[in-house]
């Protein structure tokens, strides 16, 4: 995968719209026209509380139309409840577009995309994207209950064919979204965001069934710009993605530490050695 280099800065931004689409998930409509023109499918911001007594905590970008960016994010903890409360017309700050995104390039024909519970908010940009270029897109969308599987509509109106997991058995098959990857193997690429059990299942999936993966880490990011190296993951050397830092060494390791918020957070699963 070929790391990119997109404008990101500061944007001032205004709510525009917040829409709770189940307890705890909460979608919220920015204007910012800026933003929305230079994100790329799979990158995320760092969104400023507006309080400013805590740090930035990282998003996904969900949407990026026209004058509109929206974030879709699960209420987790004290930053994401602040944001959560915010109201339309309020200002928010947040720094991006950040991160590499998915590889698109090659002109997959059949497409699946693998979401687990809040993962779902960095796949609608690729979805698009991919149904403009007239791929079939699959969306195997997994969650703990049917009511945590939101926006489902959304992918199916915008073109994709829609098929639902939860563990509890109250909506789609009951049981891991994974198994219903291994059960679909018509696919030349695999795309996928979720918790890192899940995207370690799907590694394997597209190990066994001989599809190439682009996994969309999870993570915690300090400053979400590279400079802390604190949200690191092994890759090999040989990726595109390798930093350059350390610098290799006769006889060194064939594996490096990447990034997840500057050299990712979209990996290949065959470079990750995790």
């Amino acid at each position: 995968m070929t790391t990119v280099d997109t404008p990101s800065r500061v944007h001032a931004t205004l709510v525009t719209g917040r829409r709770e689409l189940a307890p705890g998930v909460v979608l919220l409509e920015l204007d910012a026209p800026e933003l929305a023109a230079s994100a790329l499918p799979g990158q995320f911001v760092m969104a400023i509380p507006p309080s400013g007594e805590s740090a930035a905590t990282a998003l996904g970008i969900y949407e990026a139309q026209m004058r509109c960016a929206s974030l879709l994010f699960f209420v987790t903890g004290k930053r994401t409840r602040e944001l959560s409360e915010m109201h339309v017309g309020e200002r928010l700050d947040v720094v991006g577009p950040l991160g590499n995104g998915f590889d698109l390039s090659g002109s997959p024909r059949r497409v699946a995309i693998v979401a687990g519970g809040v993962g779902i908010a960095s796949v609608l940009l690729p979805a698009q994207a991919l149904i403009r270029a007239r791929a079939r897109v699959t969306l195997l969308y997994g969650a703990r209950t049917a009511s945590l599987l939101v926006e489902a509509q959304r992918f199916a109106d915008a073109g994709c064919e829609v098929a639902l997991a939860t563990d509890d058995g109250t909506a789609g098959y009951h049981g891991y979204v994974t198994d219903l990857l291994e059960r679909s193997r018509n696919h030349d690429l695999i795309l996928a965001c979720g918790p890192s059990p899940m995207l370690r299942a799907v590694a394997r999936v597209a190990h066994q069934i001989g599809v190439r993966a682009q996994l969309s880490l999870e993570e915690t990011f300090a400053c979400g710009v590279g400079g802390c190296w604190g949200c690191v993951v092994p890759i090999v050397r040989t990726s595109a993605q390798a930093p350059s830092f350390p610098p290799e060494s006769a006889g060194g390791s064939d594996v490096v530490h990447a990034r997840i918020c500057k050299e990712g957070p979209v990996f290949w699963s065959n470079e990750l050695r995790w």
